[in-house]
């Protein structure tokens, strides 16, 4: 059985997908730029892993070559917007042009891609009730909603076959390494620190397990073009850090509750919230997906 290979394994997405590829029984080759990284009690000790920068084109199609792999699943991704911010030249590289080039390999060589993208290429304008629906016109709040936003869009320009995924905030554990939406409150928390939480923005949250299933499950899939996977429940960041408290045994009052005016945020989205009946189709239960 040819591999998945997966680029970006070291991240908080990326590790899941790989133990989501392992529970499937789907060989895996297992691609970042810090493979070490990659913590060595979580059952991966015997998939291959090698070291990659994603931004490098002719070790991507060296790769592609050797490999022969069934389907690519591209998360690598710069996603904290601060670092977007700090470097837009390393944004732009690895948010639009490295999946570019890498779309245009799977093009070539006809392998299947999965391309991770964000909910947050909305945000300029308030969604409809439901969310927002794949067909929705894009309007990115930040730099890096922007570098997704034209990453997707070149990618599906040079492989109109592959997939493009666009995910929410995701929470759940990060194995210590103080990532995603409950993990980074519960250590801010534990260091006594007291970090606001917005009451007036709104995302659909999934727990990371749940995206890398998903995920997988769409791997060999005829599904093409943007799809949205997100939770079914919108909630604001301060409903969704009330219960990670409560699943944590910890007291909510502990939480900050501010709006983004008060913060001095007001430029941030205030509701990014997606719609994923079309996905629910595909992956039944996803409707029944709650967090944390």
């Amino acid at each position: 059985m040819r591999p998945v290979l997966l680029i970006g394994s070291s991240g908080f997405l990326g590790l899941e997908l790989a133990r989501a590829l392992r529970l499937a029984g789907l060989p895996a080759v297992l691609a970042a730029r810090r493979p070490h990284a990659i913590p060595a009690d979580l059952g991966l000790e015997h998939a291959t892993k090698l070291s990659l920068d994603a931004t490098h084109s002719s070790a991507l199609e060296q790769l592609l070559v050797l490999l022969r792999p069934r389907a690519i699943v591209m998360a690598a991704a710069l996603a904290r917007i601060a670092d977007c911010d700090r470097e837009p030249d390393q944004a732009r590289e690895l948010n639009t042009r490295a999946p570019e080039r890498l779309a245009a390999l799977c093009a070539r060589y006809g392998v299947r891609l999965v391309h991770v993208s964000t909910d947050l290429v909305y945000g300029r304008q308030a969604p409809p009730s439901r969310g927002f629906r794949e067909e929705a016109p894009a309007g990115p709040c930040s730099f890096y909603g922007e570098t997704k936003l034209q990453g997707e869009r070149a990618v599906m320009t040079a492989c109109p076959e592959a997939l493009v995924v666009r995910l929410p905030l995701l929470c759940g554990a990060s194995h210590g390494r103080e990532l995603g939406a409950s993990d980074s409150l519960l250590a801010a928390l534990l260091r006594n620190e007291s970090p606001q939480l917005f009451e007036d923005e709104y995302r659909t949250p999934l727990r990371v397990e749940d995206a890398a299933r998903a995920l997988v499950e769409l791997l060999d899939s005829e599904v093409r073009g943007l799809l949205h996977v997100a939770g079914p429940e919108r909630l604001s960041r301060v409903e969704l850090a009330e219960r990670v408290l409560l699943a944590a045994g910890l007291d909510p009052s502990r939480l900050v509750r501010t709006t983004r005016a008060a913060a001095g945020m007001a430029d941030r989205p205030a509701d990014c919230s997606l719609d994923s009946a079309r996905a629910c189709e595909h992956l039944p239960w996803l409707a029944a997906a709650r967090v944390p």
